[in-house]
């Protein structure tokens, strides 16, 4: 009896722990069955990346069925886009592509983005295009024939020779249409058209994407967007998935203070002025000694605006150029030149100029904030240049300048070495000539602590008469 009682505790036991653990399991699946949203409202960066990437962990992480990007962007940064892709390519999760609010677009880099998503949508009075890569500049490139592609039969019969600048034009081109082909046939969309947005810059509005099978539907909002998204069969690592996304919950993603800051400090103006910041206050700091507070400042925004720097694809040689001009201008504060001072001038601005090899939109250097650095970073070497130039005319106060040409009397003397008083100040002295006790004389030089005399000229005068 004992024995059957034990084994019907430990079964009533065992039968509870389970019950509880399914009632749990249960509860966390319904807890997970969510849709997690990330938007990305702005121009595309390191930040964004980062962000997306940050979102992606978080809805894998917790079994999301499906992570809504939501864009409103101008573009970007190319490299910042391939991150992007990249991640979304490689994720577990179905991403929703959805260009929201009304009113927003998805435009240069943004169109990219929504090419690779796996299910790709728009609000009502929202557009996307205008692929061009920006860093291209310049016309575009023209192909034999009439032909826009680059493979046409005609190609490159005109341009054995072609200039370089066209050459890299076309490679730039050639090279985004490849991009976007390439996520167009992964997710079944309109190739043509995606090239047509890269060679052309051309543009659609939220219905004509439709029409254009270039998005799988227009929704007004989140909730017509999953439920139209229900049920659409997408492909994660190799393997088909159906969607079930009707009446899920929403669940924004906000950034982090790290992504919020990044955001800031990646822009290449703020960036800049960064480093100006810190470069002078270490300056500061080191003809300062003590003062500390300009120091940690400087250091901090130094350090700052290099990462930022460092994350944005800059010219290394710009940025030579940039801190040159700097050293310049600190020099020329110091020890007024004139000539370091335009050099320090045209070297900053040259090494802006030549900053960033490829500007997107919403990372381009504004001369505004350039050309203001560069003036005040100017009248302040000019102001502390005419401050130290003012102080070498002024009589020396202090120091062995100072004691030059002091009046003095002698106190006592034997040879050619003795004592005397200058200043209240009992000296020992010495002299070419013999002194006698009480004659007047003046410093000639110091040289340590002993004084040169000679005698002065109202004493010779006074001797004279």
């Amino acid at each position: 009896m004992k024995l059957a009682r034990v084994a019907l505790i430990a079964a009533a036991f065992v039968a509870a722990v389970f019950v509880c653990f399914s009632s749990a399991t249960g509860e966390a699946n319904g807890q997970e069955r969510i849709a997690l949203r990330v938007e990305i409202d702005g121009a595309i960066g390191p930040a964004s990346a980062m962000q997306f990437e940050e979102a992606l962990a978080v809805a894998a992480q917790r079994n999301a069925e499906v992570l809504i990007l939501q864009m409103n962007t101008p573009g970007g940064l190319v490299t910042s886009m391939r991150e992007i892709i990249a991640d979304m390519l490689a994720s577990p999760v179905p991403v929703i592509g959805y260009v929201a609010p009304a009113g927003g677009h998805a435009a240069s880099a943004g169109t990219y983005i929504l090419y690779a998503t796996h299910v790709a949508a728009m609000a009502p009075g929202t557009n996307l295009g205008a692929a061009t890569p920006i860093e291209m500049g310049g016309p575009l490139p023209s192909f034999p024939g009439g032909d826009d592609k680059n493979n046409g039969p005609g190609a490159g019969k005109d341009q054995k020779n072609p200039p370089a600048g066209d050459a890299m034009i076309a490679k730039a081109t050639n090279d985004a249409v490849a991009l976007i082909r390439s996520l167009a046939e992964l997710r079944g969309r309109n190739a043509e058209w995606g090239e047509k947005a890269v060679r052309e810059a051309a543009s659609l509005s939220a219905n004509a994407a439709l029409q254009e099978h270039v998005v799988d539907f227009v929704a007004r909002d989140t909730t017509e967007l999953l439920q139209l998204a229900d049920g659409r069969t997408v492909e994660i690592a190799g393997a088909k998935k159906v969607l079930a996304t009707k009446g899920l919950p929403v669940e924004t993603l906000e950034p982090g203070w790290l992504i919020r800051l990044l955001a800031v400090i990646t822009d290449p103006n703020i960036a800049v002025i960064l480093m100006l910041i810190g470069v002078y206050g270490l300056v500061f700091e080191f003809t300062s000694p003590g003062a500390v507070a300009p120091g940690v400042i400087g250091t901090i925004c130094l350090l700052l605006g290099l990462y930022a720097l460092n994350l944005l694809p800059i010219s290394y040689a710009g940025l030579a150029l940039m801190l040159l001009g700097i050293i310049f201008l600190v020099v020329e504060a110091f020890n007024p030149t004139v000539v370091l001072g335009l050099g320090g001038v045209a070297a900053f601005l040259l090494g802006a100029a030549m900053l960033l090899r490829t500007e997107g939109p919403g990372f381009e250097m504004s001369w505004a904030v350039i050309g203001t650095a560069a003036v005040l970073t100017l009248g302040l070497a000019l102001l502390t240049g005419s401050y130290l130039w003012a102080a070498r005319k002024n009589v020396p106060r202090v120091g062995a300048q100072a004691m030059q040409g002091l009046p003095a009397k002698v106190l006592d003397w034997e040879g050619r070495e003795g004592h005397v008083l200058a200043r209240g100040e009992r000296w020992r002295a010495k002299a070419d000539e013999p002194f006698a006790v009480g004659d007047s004389v003046e410093v000639a030089d110091v040289r340590g602590l002993v004084l040169t005399i000679r005698r002065s000229n109202a004493g010779s005068d006074g001797a004279r008469q």
